[in-house]
Parts: C-alpha cells; structure tokens; sequence
C-alpha cells in the first residue's frame, strides 16, 4: 500500500546538486540551424529558380482580382488588430500566472527578429543581386516607386516572440496565432505588398532568431527534480523517504539511489527530453559514418525510449544474466519518464584498483554476456562503468538501455570485441583474452577478430586507447633518451624500442588471439559506410570550386594584357617546383624513395592544401608517404622534421642574402629595400607574438619538440652520405627559386619591371608572412601579403595584383585536380 502523499512532498529528503535555472538546449540550436539552412536555400531558390518564382507571383497576381475589395479589406483589418492582440492576450494570461521570464524571453526575440529584419531589409535593397531584389520585392499596386520590404517588419518579430515564449505547448494558443499570422500573410500577399518567397523568409527569420536566442540564454529548465521523483515513486506505490544523486548512467542519464520506509533500496532512472537530445550530433555522425549495424539507433519519442529500456531489462532478467532487475515503470509528467530498479551494491570496474580484477569476476562478466548472446540481446556498452563488481567472485552487468533485442552476429562479436578491449586495458591483452577464451572458447574469441578495430569502440575506448599509445611512447622515449645518453643503446636500437613500445593495444589482443586461434580472419569487417578522408575530399572540391568561382575572376587577371610567352615561364617554373619539393625530402631520407612516387606525392600535397595550412599538411602528408615507404614512424618523423628545419634555415639564409644583393643593386635608395625591412619586422614580430602569448607558446614548443625529436641522429646519419644532403639542401635552394622565378615571370608577363633578387625577398617575405594565418593553403592572406610586398617593392597596383592571381593560378588552383589525382592513385597503391 503506498503512503499518503505529503503535502508538497515536504518530508522528503533528496541530496543532489541544484538544477541549473536555464539549460541550453541541443533541441534548440538544431531548429536554429535548419532555419538558418531554410533562409541559405530560399535564398538560393530566389537566385537560380526565377521563372518559377515568376510564375508563382503571375499565377497569385491574376487570381487575386477574384476576391472581392470588401472582403480583403475586412481580412486585412482583421488580421492586423488580431496579430498584435493575440501574443498581448498570452503575454497578460502568463503574467498572472507569475511566469514573466517567459514574456521577457519572447520580448528580447522579438527585438532581435526585428533587427535581422531590418538588416536583410537593407543588404537585399543595396547589396542583393537582382535576382533575389526582384524575388523579395516587387513594385506596390498603388504605383508607388518604393519596393515592398523583403521582410515584414511587424510579422518576424510576433512569430519569434510567440516561438519563444513556448507557445507551441499550449494548442489553443498556437492556433489563434498561428490562424492570424496565416491570414496576415495571406492579405499581404493577395494585396500586393508581399511576395511568396518574402513571406517565406520572414517566417523563417523569426523562427530562427527565437531558437537562436532561446540557445544563447538558455531556457527554463522544467526537468523534474529529486523531489518530484519521490512524489512520483509514492503515486505508483512505493514508499520513499529519502534519495541521493547518483552518477549519470550512459547517455546523461540521471540516477538517484532511493531509501524506502518498508522495502529494498532503489535505484531510479530519469528519462527526460533534455537528456535524449544531449550528443545528437554525435549520434548523427556515427549513423552517417557507420554501417546500421555498428551504430544503435535511438529511439524518436519519451515512450519509445520507456518502452525500449524495459523490454531490454525484463528480456536480460529472463536470459539469466547478472544485471539489476526491473521492478516498475512510470511517466514523471509530460516530458519525463522513470524505471525502477531494485539497487544492486557494488563498485564499477572503473573505481577498482587492476590489482582488484581478478579472473574469477572477468570470468562472471563473461557468463553474463553469453547469456545475453544466447538470447539474441547485445549489450552495446561494455565499458568499465557498465560493469558493476558485487564482490570478489561475481560482476553484474548495468547500463543495459543502450542495447537491442534480436542482434544480428555482426552486432554481438562487436560486444565480444568491446569486452575483450575493456579488460585488456586494465590487465593487458593476455589475461583478457585467456579468460574469455576459457568461458567462450577460442572460435567465438577468434570471431571477433576482424571487430577490433577503433571505429567500433564506444568513445570512452577510444579516448583510452589514444591515451595508453601517448603514454607508452612517452615513456619509452624517455627511457630510450636515457640510455642513449649513458651509451647503454644505439640510436636505432632506441628507435626500435620506441616502435615496439607504441604498438597499440588492439594489436596486441590480436596477436593474442592468434595464438590460440592461428586460422581467425585476419580481414578487418567493414563497419565504416563513409571514411572521414571521402568527407575531406568532398569537403575540399567543393571548398576549391567555391574559392575558384569567387577568389579567381577573369577582370582580375586581364588576360587581353598578359604577355603569353611569360606566363609559360611561370607555368614551368611551377611544374619544376614539385621536383625540386621532392629532392628537398629524400636528401634527408637515408633509405632510398622512388623519385617518381615521391614527386606524386609532392604534387597529392596540393589537393591536401586546401583542408589545412600548408605546413602542417604538407608535414603529415609527407611523414604517412614515408611510413608507407617501408620507414618507421620515428625514422619517418625524424626525416619530415631534419627536411623542415633545413627549409626554415635555408629560408632565412636566403632571405638575407638576396636582402643584401637586393640592397647593393638599390643603394637603399628604391622600394624594394623597404621590403628587406619588412622581411626583418614581420619575423620579429612573428617571434614576439609567440614569445609573449603563453598558450601559443607552449603550443609551438610540443609542437617543435614532438616535430624535431631524433632530427640530431638522423642529421648525423645523413652525415656519412653527403650525396643526400647535397640532394636536400640543393631541393630547397631550387625549390626557393622556382618560387621565385615563377613569381618573377607573372610579375613580367603583365608589364613589371622589378630586379630577381627583389621579387626573391618579396616572395620569402610574404610568403612567410601570409602562411603564419592557419587558413587552408594561406587563401586570401598569401595574396594580400605578396600584392602589399609587391607594391612596397615599387610595382605598380595594376600589374602587381593581376601578377599575384596569375602566381596563385599556377602554383596553388591549378594543381588541385592533378593533386586530387594523385593522391586517390597513390591511396590505392598503398603509398598514402
């Protein structure tokens, strides 16, 4: 028999931290982008499709002569009275009900939707191109001059207001409004002030603006609290008296552990809508990234998630598994549900010591799990805080909710996979997988071989995973730094230790299983549906296409004025250029490189350029080139790095000396000496900036050590093959100046009249300078650096600007389709 409810739950003790007054919802920041992506495509339809938005406003136009005046005059009064009377009237109603935070939330989106307004007013009036002017606006049927506004000004502001005070909770007053709104637009419409698309947009701001503002300063939180969950656990029968926060389940789950007046301890589940939207976006990459059935879906409503979790507890309780048993359920208001379970005392696997783990719980934990299989259930969350230690002998599985009924193979040697993974991170692959081997036994240990792969761990795995290899090369480069120094190892005999001290951890378990399974497939299944490097790829042509289409303008070239015989120099300067990229990377390669190879991977870097800054692409690109070479990865590092600091060496060698020639040949009298300066300032600066900015600093000093650790070795290695460094440091000499050289001919071809050595200072100097802004491929900054240099070395705007397109052209777009070529050939060869 349940008690009597207390009046206001006032005898009931919950311990928990206090809610937040405001949550930001996700909920929130989804609709605000999919408004924002609904104005890019209006925007869009208004650009490209305008016979149909022409036929749409002749076919309004013609019908809107039927309706009669008295009837458009009496719904036009109607509708602009009720549209302002009807959120007064709510906002009045919530008022009394003492929930002004709402009105204030409601009025503070309004005044933004009326900014935003105002704002496409005025970008669509001056700035829009035709096409979308003659979309959004049209001439008044009065004969007026003045174009309609493309944004009704009163209209945006009533429906941010009304979709942020929360009126879509309360039906009655979202048809009301929603009824006005409908026959505004409609009178606006039939009267020729508006056209379709323009209402269209003004929906849409207002829509958009309100989530947007509802994001920014948070919502009221209405998730129940410890306290409504007690009320609510006495109206389904129990007898509560008191409760403490426990941690989240998986998911954001909140948890409370309930003390009874007659009965077991609890432990209650909360599911609310806050929770469910939590990580949406991670959900959706992984359902986009990976195959349905290495991803769960989740479910879409409160009640399938209520219905979901059950079904999974009552069908684990009926497998025979260890896991806590479901003893009700119940709904917790409109927007919140509860499972209760009995309590079920003991620590997670996390909060144990490794020495805590022994065989005989790993052991319990694998019975468990294959009395789940038996019965078709995967669990999809064994990681540690999902393994709940009883005592010393027995393990009880928790967090089932994430799981499915009826799994596929597929899905349960993922769960075999996870398990095995869990386990050897806390004792190492050996006793994890003798253990399971000895409860499962090795063909079903052997079957989740081709799953243990990263992409199909939980996050916490992976984030494990990533820090045990960090850790272990850490450690082993210090040991191996160590006993170079005291003359115990030889470099390469470090090296190799440091290799082997990396080799992750999913290795490992494999080579495990080998051993007692020697016929497993080896083959990885293949759970990934799309590759982040398809995405990158997707993501740059279509970031290329963009920059192409708005950075590259035929006007900006003149090429009725280009001096053809020049630009083939450039052309060839620039081909030259990858072969010179290349020499400067296998002269400090002791191994031998195809050369052929080595410059297609040279000329893949392009196409690389466009999804990172040049450097730090180039540097990754060139280290995995290496590693697929047959070269270690500390080798391979080594060699990138030795490669790098040579090129920054030989860069400031050069730059002084073509400043000194520079200065001989001007006296100090012309621009081009400014430039020297410039050159001198700029780097000054550049080391300043990072000296004085602690997190920059300390972001470029791991990034210098981690880049240049083993460059000494491997510059002493070299020491005994002076054919390689004379290869490495004539690359970078040659590839400086077929930089420049190609520079040099743009700058002629368009009538510029400046020395070699000028352009060579000019070029070193921008370059640098516009490289240091982390854009993909320096776009826009390297432009603006070389046009200023240029025109600081004296030459002309009108030939240093169509100079710099023309250098851009050749040494950056143009490549980009022979670099995406490349490197798809080189990927299916093995050789990236």
């Amino acid at each position: 028999m349940a008690a009597e409810e207390p009046p206001n739950g006032g005898d009931l003790a919950v311990d928990e931290p206090l809610l937040a007054a405001r949550a930001h919802r996700p909920s929130d920041l989804i609709r605000f982008l999919t408004g924002v992506l609904g104005i890019i495509a209006l925007f869009l339809v208004a650009r490209f499709a305008i016979s149909t938005t022409t036929g749409l406003e002749n076919d309004i136009s013609v019908n809107a002569h039927r309706i009669p005046n008295v009837l458009s005059t009496i719904a036009a009064l109607v509708s602009s009275v009720a549209v302002l009377a009807v959120p007064l009237a709510f906002a009045v109603e919530r008022l009394i009900k003492r929930d002004g935070l709402r009105v204030a939330d409601g009025v503070l989106a309004s005044v933004l939707a009326y900014g935003v307004s105002l704002g496409v007013d005025w970008w669509v009036a001056a700035g829009a191109p035709p096409a979308i002017r003659d979309a959004l606006t049209q001439l008044p049927p009065d004969g007026g001059q003045t174009l309609t506004d493309p944004v009704h000004g009163y209209l945006a502001p009533v429906i941010a207001y009304m979709t942020a005070v929360g009126m879509s909770s309360r039906p009655r007053w979202r048809v009301a409004l929603w009824v006005v709104v409908i026959l505004s637009g409609i009178t606006e419409l039939v009267s020729g002030y508006a056209t379709l698309l323009s209402l269209i947009l003004t929906v849409l701001i207002g829509w958009s603006v309100a989530y947007g503002t509802l994001y920014a300063i948070g919502s009221p939180n209405i998730r129940p609290t410890g306290k409504h969950l007690l009320i609510g656990l006495r109206k389904v029968g129990f007898a509560p008296v008191g409760a403490h926060r426990a941690p989240d389940a998986p998911g954001g789950t909140r948890r409370y552990y309930v003390v009874q007046q007659d009965g077991p301890p609890l432990d209650v589940h909360i599911i609310d809508r806050e929770q469910q939207a939590s990580g949406f976006f991670y959900r959706a990459w992984r359902r986009l990234r990976l195959r349905s059935v290495a991803v769960r879906r989740s479910p879409q409503s409160l009640r399938q998630a209520l219905e979901q979790e059950a079904l999974i507890a009552y069908a684990a309780a009926a497998s025979g598994a260890r896991a806590p048993q479901l003893v009700a359920t119940s709904e917790l208001g409109p927007d919140a549900a509860i499972l209760v379970y009995e309590q079920v005392a003991g620590r997670t696997l996390d909060e144990l010591e490794d020495e805590e783990i022994t065989d005989q719980v790993m052991a319990s934990f694998w019975e468990s799990v294959t009395a789940l299989h038996e019965r078709r259930i995967a669990h999809r969350r064994l990681t540690g805080e999902s393994l709940l230690v009883v005592d010393e002998k027995t393990g009880c599985l928790v967090n089932l909710s994430g799981g499915d009924i009826a799994a596929g193979d597929l899905t349960l040697r993922i769960d075999v996979a996870q398990l095995l993974t869990t386990f050897a991170l806390r004792v190492g692959p050996e006793r994890s997988v003798a253990v399971a081997n000895r409860v499962l036994g090795a063909d079903r240990v052997a079957a989740s071989l081709p799953l243990l792969q990263p992409v199909g761990m939980s996050r916490s795995t992976r984030i494990d995973l990533k820090r045990l290899v960090k850790e272990r090369k850490a450690a082993a480069q210090a040991v191996a730094l160590e006993q170079v120094a005291a003359g115990e190892r030889t470099q390469q005999q470090a090296e190799e230790d440091i290799a082997t001290a990396s080799e992750d951890l999913l290795s490992q378990i494999r080579g495990q299983i080998l051993q007692i399974a020697p016929e497993a497939p080896l083959a990885p299944a293949k759970l990934e549906r799309l590759k982040p490097k398809t995405l990158i790829t997707v993501i740059a042509l279509g970031f290329a296409a963009y920059l192409a289409l708005t950075q590259i303008k035929p006007a900006q070239l003149k090429l009725s004025q280009m001096d053809w015989g020049w630009a083939a120099v450039a052309l060839v300067a620039a081909v030259l250029s990858y072969g010179a990229a290349a020499m400067s990377l296998t002269g400090f390669v002791p191994e031998r490189l195809p050369f052929g190879r080595t410059v297609a991977a040279q000329v893949a870097g392009s196409f690389v350029k466009l999804v990172a800054p040049a450097a730090i692409g180039g540097i990754a690109l060139n280290t995995r080139y290496l590693q697929k070479s047959g070269i270690r990865s500390g080798p391979a590092a080594a060699s990138v790095g030795a490669s790098q600091l040579a090129g920054l060496s030989g860069h400031l060698l050069l730059l002084f000396c073509f400043g000194l020639i520079t200065g001989s040949q001007t006296n100090g009298d012309l621009g081009a000496s400014r430039a020297v300066i410039i050159a001198v300032l700029t780097a000054a600066v550049l080391a300043l900036v990072v000296a004085a900015v602690a997190p920059l600093r300390r972001f470029v000093v791991t990034r210098v050590r981690s880049l240049f650790f083993g460059v000494v070795p491997r510059m002493l290695d070299l020491m005994r093959q002076p054919g390689k460094l004379f290869t490495g440091f004539g690359g970078i000499l040659l590839l400086t100046l077929c930089f420049t050289a190609c520079l040099d001919a743009s700058v002629l071809a368009f009538g510029g009249s400046i020395s070699f050595s000028a352009v060579a200072v000019v070029f070193l100097t921008a370059n640098a300078a516009g490289s240091a802004i982390p854009t993909p491929g320096g776009v826009g900054a390297v432009e603006a650096a070389l046009i200023t240099a240029l025109t600081f070395a004296g030459v002309p705007a009108s030939a240093s600007t169509p100079a710099v397109f023309l250098y851009r052209a050749l040494t950056f777009w143009l490549p980009v389709i022979p670099g995406w070529i490349s490197y798809n050939v080189l990927q299916r060869k093995g050789a990236l």
